[in-house]
């Protein structure tokens, strides 16, 4: 036995108006009318599905899609087309791999437990799927979390403005 949430006089509607050969809509309509509910064709039709009542060998169904007869009333085969681009093709250009900028600096591979705090936080690792990832751990650089290469390696280009105010604050806070 399956569970249900339609009552045995619902779906006694439904084997009714199926042996009427109304269709899914039809039948939903008239059992929502009748008793009061709120179900969905798609529900009419998965009910009749699992009550075993349709199925692909439904008898006595046209074919989805009825064959095109030409003038002379012969069958003739339809070409599946295919979707054609409405415009050019964009051209793509090879590009060079992107150099990343490293530091030159060997860190210390803490994990996170084993920083302290002024350790420097630039991560290590982590890339790889169940790859540990591990902390720079040199001394930090005054009012950042990375040490001073880390520091200026994390520093974007930025503006020429917001460069000058960056380097003149930077000589300000090592005076």
């Amino acid at each position: 036995m399956e569970p249900s949430n339609w009552a045995p006089e619902h779906s006694d509607a439904l084997r009714d108006l199926l042996a009427r050969r109304l269709p899914f809509s039809r039948i939903a309509a008239v059992i929502n009318r009748r008793f009061n509910t709120a179900y969905s064709r798609n529900a009419a039709l998965g009910r009749a599905m699992r009550m075993g009542l349709v199925g692909p060998d439904r008898p006595g169904l046209p074919p989805c899609v009825p064959p095109r007869l030409n003038r002379l009333g012969e069958v003739y085969p339809v070409k599946p087309t295919s979707p054609g681009f409405y415009g050019p093709l964009p051209s793509f250009k090879v590009k060079e791999p992107v150099k990343l900028r490293c530091v030159e600096l060997d860190p210390r591979h803490l994990s996170l437990i084993e920083l302290e705090r002024g350790d420097c936080r630039y991560p290590y690792g982590g890339d790889v799927e169940g790859e540990a990832i591990t902390f720079c751990g040199h001394p930090r650089h005054q009012g950042s979390s990375y040490c001073t290469p880390h520091f200026h390696l994390s520093r974007g280009p930025g503006t020429l403005s917001e460069r000058t105010a960056c380097d003149v604050l930077l000589r300000m806070a090592d005076v």
